[in-house]
């Protein structure tokens, strides 16, 4: 894993995880590695892991049973999806949108852009 300097590690990490959940993965239900199994395969410290799984915690992506680890949510693909939407709109899209006004980009143009990446997914 390469970790990026703006965003905290235990951050990247969360995102990580809720990308994993995302593509399917872990599924609801599913045991994801524990603090130590996860610390050990990105090469971090137990305490960052730590700080990640409370993140995800907190916005009821995992979900914590005493004595047998840490499990994927109900519904936690739905969660990760509202989350990191609402993450990108309020931290990401106005950086994109200072840097188009800039550029001097206009949405007509972003979206002939777009309209050829989706037709080079058809081929």
């Amino acid at each position: 894993m390469e970790f990026s300097e703006p965003r905290s590690i235990y951050l990247q990490i969360a995102d990580q995880i809720r990308e994993r959940i995302l593509q399917g993965e872990w599924q609801d239900g599913e045991r994801i590695p524990s603090i130590r199994e996860l610390a050990i395969e990105l090469g971090v410290n137990p305490n960052t892991v730590t700080k990640s799984y409370q993140a995800l915690l907190d916005w009821g992506i995992v979900a914590n049973q005493r004595g047998r680890g840490y499990f994927v949510s109900e519904r936690a693909a739905e969660r990760a999806l509202t989350g990191m939407r609402e993450e990108f709109v309020r931290d990401e899209l106005p950086k994109v949108i200072r840097a188009m006004q800039t550029l001097g980009i206009g949405l007509d143009e972003v979206a002939g852009y777009l309209a050829r990446q989706d037709g080079d997914k058809d081929k």
